[in-house]
């Protein structure tokens, strides 16, 4: 019998048919209003009476009748996992096998101190190699004799690109037949660099904008040569060096082994000044204000130009530099919502990029407005910056006020800020006052005529940076160790150690000596080599160590996984973004960027590995600075991995015995056994299928002993060792028990040395979890909470439902194995049972329903009353179990089975609702921001294709127009679009990029729930009216489960709100609003902003191609004619360098 319908107004059933109004007829609270019990207590006053028998057949279940029920679940539940489970049996297994292993202990201090000298060791040998690099490099460029007339032929050299190259029939070398300067060699695959190498050689990478063969260059690959023979020597000392690099100032990568370059499918664009590790060794850090002239005299195409070299300009800074923008004219303002000076990272400058697409051009030009925006901005002291290099960089087309009484205001007499200028685009103005701007203030000049001058120019003020330090000497002479960031190469995520390299020559006896930076010296260490050095499986599956640096990025850390990389920036994963936040961490992190030592235990918040789960947990924490390097390094154990077990089997016998077990011809009367993919022995093949893996380590077993030097054997004891110990288990429990008897699809362990030994072996065909124990979700969670740990099958609400009818689904329940030997507490193995879906939900009607086992259904006749149940009542009564993180474990509704494992939002988003505003679950938000995203399509924002300058008809009617700024830019524009082909796309990145449909990094909003403060029972109206409905919640004791009942909806009129816990796109945080409180942070310990014998005379020059008549006449009529112009010879344009 269905209960009566309700309207709002209509009485509804109570104690002996008293007509009561249905309390509340307004909307129910959405997600955001949340009601503490206190609100709850008026309606819940009421529920003891709806609860008592009326006239009505049915009512809905007191509160004592559901608490019984939930008994019951708790019971069955605990009576098949003490069954089956085997927790105390594994136990007395254990003990029994005590003469077979040791408790060892993992000592924090000890531990952490011993890892941070081992890395601080394997970097030093790096250093040792950087400092013999540098100073051969520096004596070879200052015994060179520069050579005016050296041709190409002279120069015999291994170009890293000739391959692509000559796969290019376009490609101009090809065409200039200069490939006779070009060795050919032959490689081999090493694994350790993932690329074709040859020891033999170095080989050179030069930008595609960069002339080869002009004197220049081929001067600085003639002296250049001779660092072949340092690049081998080091090798022969140290064979575990990766790429040696010297990345030179007029843009020559010479680096060693030689292999062929990585060249994309479109346009190579890389350019190694522009390199993350290049940018820090190169200068110090800079506190950057860029101004733009947006007055009426910039044309659309100049302020086009401006946009490009301000986005180019950006990507020279690191996340060591602060940096601002701006435009003026008659006034000055910022074109972003950043307001001072802020962190030159990823994020920030995405919003700058972005910003500066929207400057228009308008109004007069205001130096004086422009300048003084500028300086009030690097002399405010109450912001976060980096203290060192000061700079302004002015971007115009030109004017004729030098502004020197704001000079003398704000920067006169010290000139402790540089200024910059850049004379944008084609024009008639005089340039005289640029040029002066730049030498009155120890800067430089520069001209940008076209996009083909953007890249040179708008990094090549860090030679001007670097005379400082050049003439420091040996005091700058200090090795620095990057952020994260991704090989060119393809070696993957490194960290490289630069050392800058200067010029010690001298124009004349007596003369001064050289200010110019030669290059960077770099050396790559894989982020996997220092990952070799921490402890692996001592710590247990919740251990782990990780390292940050003066940002507080990590350099090591087990969620540092980033989807995707783009060489072009770092790898910038801050600590607090990698773990989830708290007041204790940012403590942590702060006392780790200064340096210091330290150790704190706190209670904090974990995500599960498959980011569906939060729980609660202790972790200690433990850190040391990593001496002579700018990083520190952490361990963090849950208190249950201070002990841990070390195998002692030197009975070969035992081993022999226990070795069988892993043998497939076992698994029929044993169980199925999944070994850990770990790397037990050297010449071991690694396999992602686990059979095969398994396969390969039984015959390489078949050839060497555990205790063999080849191979790990802590691990390989470990395995034998669990191997033994789980067949045991099989023996002793779940050989003799009748599995189908308590409906379960499945018993299992787990353990710390690498088995997952899954009983019957017919259930392996079915088992999806991984087999690293490790690197399971039901592992590591089972050893965070204590009882027992329900998981449901995965669903993405995307994929088709759970088929029932042509698959057993199964639902597990894990739980921890905790010894105690001798007064050590460890948890060295997790069991669990795999529950049948169908057979349990139609048990857990049974458990929630007026009858017992050898009754039959209650049915109530018209002249009866009785409570409703869950099994009779199904079509009235809502029963469901829901994990903490709010998934749906099982139902009495048999159309939801299919249902079961989806965020129960999902199923019933009232109801959800509900028990979140009252407080069951609680949510966390967070951000991911290393997920791959598929590309966006691309976007012309209503405007044409990079804002291509199209001319008017009566421009080409006006004969002045054809010799004019604007047609000579035109075709300067059209002549290097065809060499930037990304000029004319909407990204420019994708010049660099692999592949068309290549992914994307993006910014992902995570949102899980868990359980909130609510522990008790107690029922609740869900109050919307003629659709209020009445449940009861409460947790379900020793399990992750809570139990609700509650009244089935009438009426969809109530679905205010669906809580969101599926994982969606965004733009992050709030950039705006985050740089008003910026993360600790500190700079690199030295700085070289100023040396009183810095020769500033050298400030400037400019140099543009003129306009030929001819060229244009025959440019335009191809434009009239609807022709598309033949490609013109490619314009180089390369560093003026006096070496």
């Amino acid at each position: 019998m269905a209960v009566p319908a309700r309207t709002c107004g209509a009485s509804r059933p109570g104690p002996a048919r008293t007509a009561r109004p249905w309390p509340g007829c307004g909307p129910q609270p959405g997600p955001g209003a949340r009601r503490p019990l206190s609100l709850l207590l008026p309606s819940l006053l009421l529920l003891p009476l709806l609860a008592a028998p009326g006239a009505s057949a049915y009512s809905f279940p007191q509160q004592h009748t559901m608490q019984h029920w939930a008994r019951r679940l708790e019971q069955e539940v605990d009576g098949v996992m003490r069954i089956f489970g085997g927790v105390q049996q594994l136990r007395e297994i254990y003990k029994d096998n005590r003469n077979l292993f040791e408790v060892q202990e993992n000592e924090p201090q000890k531990l952490v101190e011993k890892v941070a000298g081992d890395i601080e060791s394997l970097l030093d040998r790096k250093v040792q190699a950087l400092k013999r690099l540098a100073d051969a490099a520096e004596n070879f460029q200052k015994a060179h004799r520069w050579q005016d007339n050296i041709k190409e032929e002279d120069i015999l050299y291994y170009d890293a690109k000739a391959d692509a190259e000559l796969d290019d029939p376009e490609s101009e070398d090809v065409e200039r037949g200069s490939k006779a300067s070009t060795l050919t060699l032959d490689f081999i695959e090493d694994p350790n660099f993932k690329n074709k190498v040859n020891y033999s050689y170095t080989a050179v990478q030069i930008p595609t904008d960069i002339y080869k063969g002009s004197t220049v260059i081929l001067n600085e690959l003639n002296w250049t040569e001779a660092l072949e023979n340092v690049f081998i020597e080091n090798r022969r000392q140290d064979p575990t060096l990766l790429w040696q690099v010297f990345g030179s100032a007029t843009g020559v990568t010479r680096y060693y082994p030689a292999a062929p370059w990585r060249a994309p499918k479109k346009i190579d664009l890389y350019d190694v000044r522009r390199r993350p590790w290049y940018i820090q060794g190169a200068s110090s850090p800079k506190d950057m204000v860029i101004i733009v002239d947006v007055s009426g005299s910039v044309s659309g195409l100049t302020l086009k130009l401006m946009k490009t070299s301000v986005c180019e300009m950006l990507d020279t800074l690191s996340d060591d530099d602060y940096v601002n923008v701006a435009s003026f004219n008659e006034k000055a303002q910022p074109v972003s919502c950043f307001t001072h000076l802020v962190q030159a990272n990823v994020r920030n400058k995405k919003v700058f990029k972005e910003a500066v697409q929207g400057m228009v051009a308008k109004g007069t030009t205001g130096y004086k407005a422009g300048f003084e925006y500028a300086f009030d901005q690097l002399q405010n002291s109450n912001i976060t910056r980096a203290n060192c290099n000061k700079m302004i960089m002015m971007f115009t087309d030109g004017g004729e006020d030098r502004v020197q009484d704001v000079f003398e205001k704000y920067n006169w007499p010290n000139r402790t800020v540089r200024v910059f200028t850049f004379s944008v685009g084609q024009h008639n103005y005089d340039v005289t006052p640029l040029q002066w701007m730049a030498c009155a203030n120890k800067g430089y000049y520069f001209e940008i005529p076209s996009i083909g001058a953007i890249r040179i120019n708008t990094q090549e003020y860090l030679d001007v940076l670097g005379r400082p330090m050049v003439l420091a000497g040996k005091e700058a002479k200090q090795v620095q160790w990057t952020n994260v960031y991704e090989d060119a190469l393809g070696l993957g995520l490194v960290v490289t150690g630069t050392l800058p390299v200067f010029n010690l020559t001298q124009d004349g006896p007596g003369e001064k000596k050289n200010q110019l930076i030669l290059g960077v010296m770099g050396i790559d260490v894989a982020l996997n080599d220092i990952k070799r050095l921490t402890p692996n499986y001592t710590l247990g599956a919740n251990g782990y160590v990780f390292a940050i640096d003066l940002n507080g990025y990590v350099l090591l850390h087990p969620n540092l996984k980033p989807q995707t990389t783009n060489f072009r920036e770092p790898v910038t994963l801050d600590f607090l973004d990698a773990e989830l936040e708290d007041e204790n961490k940012e403590e942590i992190r702060r006392s780790m960027i200064d340096g210091n030592k330290g150790h704190k235990q706190i209670r904090t918040l974990v995500k599960s590995l498959d980011e569906r789960y939060i729980d609660e947990v202790i972790r200690n924490y433990t850190w040391v600075p990593i001496r002579s390097t700018n990083y520190s390094l952490g361990l963090v154990l849950p208190p249950y991995s201070t002990f841990y077990l070390q195998a002692n089997l030197s009975d070969q016998i035992l081993q022999v015995k226990y070795f069988e077990f892993l043998l497939p011809s076992s698994f029929e009367s044993e169980g199925h056994v999944f070994i850990a993919p770990r790397e037990y022995c050297k010449d071991l093949n690694a396999s992602d299928n686990n059979t095969e893996f398994l396969k390969n380590f039984i015959e390489l077993m078949e050839k060497v002993t555990p205790d063999s030097k080849q191979c790990n054997n802590f691990l390989l004891h470990n395995l034998i060792l669990d191997t033994g110990i789980t067949q045991q288990l099989v023996e002793r429990v779940w050989r003799d028990q009748d599995l189908n008897t308590y409906s379960l699809l499945a018993v299992f362990a787990a353990t710390d040395g690498g088995i997952t030994r899954v009983f019957p072996n017919k259930a392996a065909e079915d088992w999806t979890e991984n087999p690293e124990p490790f690197n399971a979700s039901f592992y590591r969670r089972s050893l965070d909470n204590y009882g027992y740990v329900f998981k449901p099958p995965h669903q993405d609400t995307l994929l088709r439902p759970l088929e029932l009818e042509n698959d057993t689904v199964g639902v597990l329940v894990s739980t921890a194995v905790e010894l105690s030997l001798g007064g050590r507490t460890l948890r060295p193995a997790v069991v669990g049972v795999k529950l049948d879906l169908e057979a349990w939900a139609e048990k857990f009607k049974v458990l929630a329903s007026n009858r017992t086992h050898q009754d039959q259904p209650q049915k109530c006749g018209p002249s009866s009353h009785c409570e409703m149940d869950c099994e009779v009542n199904n079509e009235d009564l809502l029963c469901v179990l829901i994990d903490d993180g709010g998934f749906l474990v099982l139902s009495n509704q048999n159309h939801q089975w299919d249902q079961v494992g989806r965020f129960f939002s999902e199923v019933d988003a009232n109801l959800m609702l509900a028990l979140y505003n009252n407080s069951f679950y609680t949510r966390k938000e967070s951000y991911d921001y290393q997920a791959a995203c598929a590309p966006q399509p691309p976007g012309n924002l209503g405007a044409a294709p990079r804002g291509v300058f199209v001319p008017t008809i009566a421009d080409f009617l006006n004969l002045a127009w054809w010799t004019s700024a604007a047609a000579w830019s035109l075709f300067q524009q059209l002549l290097y679009g065809l060499i930037y082909h990304s000029w004319f796309q909407a990204d420019p990145a994708e010049a660099e990029g692999s592949s068309e449909t290549r992914e994307s990094s993006c910014v992902m909003k995570q949102t899980q729930y868990y359980f909130g403060s609510v522990n008790a029972s107690y029922n609740a109206i869900i109050d919307c009216g003629n659709c209020s409905r009445l449940f009861h919640a409460q947790r379900l004791t020793n399990t992750n489960l809570l139990f609700v009942v509650a009244e089935k909806p009438l009426c969809s009129q109530c679905e205010a709100g669906r809580l969101l816990q599926k994982e969606t796109h965004s733009d992050g945080p709030e950039q705006c609003e985050l740089v008003q409180r910026p993360r600790y942070r500190r700079g690199p310990h030295i700085c070289f902003d100023y040396n009183a014998t810095e020769d500033t005379s050298d400030c400037g020059r400019g140099a543009s191609f003129p306009p030929s008549l001819g060229v244009l006449v025959s440019l335009q009529l191809l434009l009239l004619l609807g022709l598309p112009p033949r490609p013109q010879p490619q314009v180089h344009a390369h560093a003026s360098r006096r070496l």
